[in-house]
């Protein structure tokens, strides 16, 4: 893909079933639906997860953001709506959600420690991690550069977690560091900081290495 619209294309082929005695495709009903769409709320009523663990969220709140902006020119507002304590719901700016999710769980020194003891599937879940924050980047307006270049510092511009998950899952490795370079290709993520690609360049080199003397007889 190489647009947003191309995206949301998607979203409306996959979205635009109605079902009655057949599932027939109306395409014009959900166009004419999102015409009026001018906010996307996700309620979440747990807190087994969060809008980084999971590809639903993006799938469901900023696939339908980038179709109503398809459909109608404008990016509809998106929040975030916490009921995991019923008797104080929450709502919050989807870009301030990720931002909690962020510094509350996907940087958090614990989290990751944690993750490190669970070893491939550790660093899996943090490549996976840097997947959806892409996929949010790419369907919305709800992710900032900041958000990109937390997740670069802790995951890969950390030794200890660069040799982790060198050592433990480097095709995770591979793939985070080429997410983070397409994000940047794609004008999805703009650093301050003049080092970026020699970093990511290092940390693919690293996970292809391990990856080859994995394959050595």
């Amino acid at each position: 893909w190489s647009t947003r619209h191309e995206l949301a294309a998607r979203w409306l082929a996959w979205s635009s079933t109605a079902y009655g005695h057949d599932a027939v495709p109306k395409p014009s009903t959900i166009d004419t639906a999102l015409h009026g769409v001018q906010c996307v709320l996700h309620n979440q009523d747990n807190y087994e997860h969060d809008v980084l663990d999971s590809d639903d969220y993006y799938q469901f709140a900023a696939g339908m953001a980038a179709s109503v902006e398809s459909v109608t020119g404008h990016m509809p507002m998106i929040y975030h709506g916490d009921h995991s304590r019923a008797e104080r719901p929450r709502l919050r700016d989807f870009g301030a959600e990720i931002g909690l999710v962020i510094d509350a769980r996907a940087t958090n020194p614990k989290w990751m420690d944690s993750m490190r003891r669970h070893g491939y599937k550790g660093a899996f879940e943090m490549a996976a991690t840097v997947d959806y924050l892409f996929a949010f980047a790419a369907l919305s307006d709800v992710v900032k550069p900041v958000h990109f270049d937390k997740l670069f510092d802790s995951y890969l511009d950390d030794e200890k977690n660069l040799d982790f998950m060198a050592r433990v899952n480097p095709w995770a490795l591979r793939d985070m560091s080429r997410r983070f370079a397409e994000a940047r290709r794609r004008g999805l993520w703009e650093s301050r900081r003049n080092d970026i690609v020699d970093k990511l360049q290092r940390a693919e080199q690293l996970a292809l290495g391990a990856i080859a003397r994995r394959r050595e007889p």
